[in-house]
Order: structure tokens, then sequence, then C-alpha cells
């Protein structure tokens, strides 16, 4: 079982930057793949990135590319998502996840675990 907790969230401007972190509970943290997802009020769940269980591969959704970077230190069981260059369309609850998946990492039923979200909200 794992249990994670997002933190990090809040409002900013448009063009600012946010850095958001993901604390999981367990020692089995290095073993899974984490990810980030996000849900805007009205809008499914979409893809944000992932990350592998080492940390040498990420994922990125097309829209996030340049602007938002995935980490972990699996030292810490903690997963990051740094986001750059927001946009008001970025305004949505951000989501971790955490899965034994290792190809559909895009997708959110190939997750295990999740947990209960930060808002982020983007000011034009």
């Amino acid at each position: 079982q794992v249990q994670l907790v997002e933190s990090g969230g809040g409002l900013v401007q448009a063009g600012g930057s946010l850095r958001l972190s993901c604390a999981a509970s367990g020692r089995t943290f290095s073993t899974y793949t984490m990810g980030w997802f996000r849900q805007a009020p009205g809008k499914e769940r979409e893809f944000v990135a992932a990350i592998s269980q080492s940390g040498s591969t990420k994922y990125y959704a097309d829209s996030m590319k340049g602007r938002f970077t995935i980490t972990r230190d699996n030292a810490k069981n903690t997963v990051y998502l740094q986001m750059n260059s927001v946009k008001p369309e970025d305004t949505a609850l951000y989501y971790c996840a955490a899965g034994r998946t290792t190809m559909m990492v895009d997708t959110d039923s190939e997750y295990d675990y999740w947990g209960q979200g930060t808002q982020v909200t983007v000011s034009s």
C-alpha cells in the first residue's frame, strides 16, 4: 500500500512558476513509476508527466514539454513537478499517482495509487 500526499499548489500569475511535491509513504517508492495528472473543471483527467523508477526516463504531454519538469528523489520518497511559464489553461487539480506500468505511463488506469490532489490556479 502506498499513500501519496501532494503539496505546493496555489495561485500564481501567468508566466510564473510553481513546484509541486508528492510525498509517498512506504519503503517501495523506488519500485513505482510516478505520474502527474490534472483535471480541470468540466474536463476529463489528463496526463501531465511521468518518470521511471530510477528517474532516468521522463515522459511529458506535448503541451507541457519545455515548460514542466518532473523529477524524483527516491531517498526522500518524493516526486516533484516544476511548472514554469504557466498559463491560465494550466489551472486544474493536480494529482500524483504511483503504478507498476512501464509502457502506458500516460494512461490513468495503469496507476494503482492516487493522492488527493493539489489545486493550481493561474491568473491572467
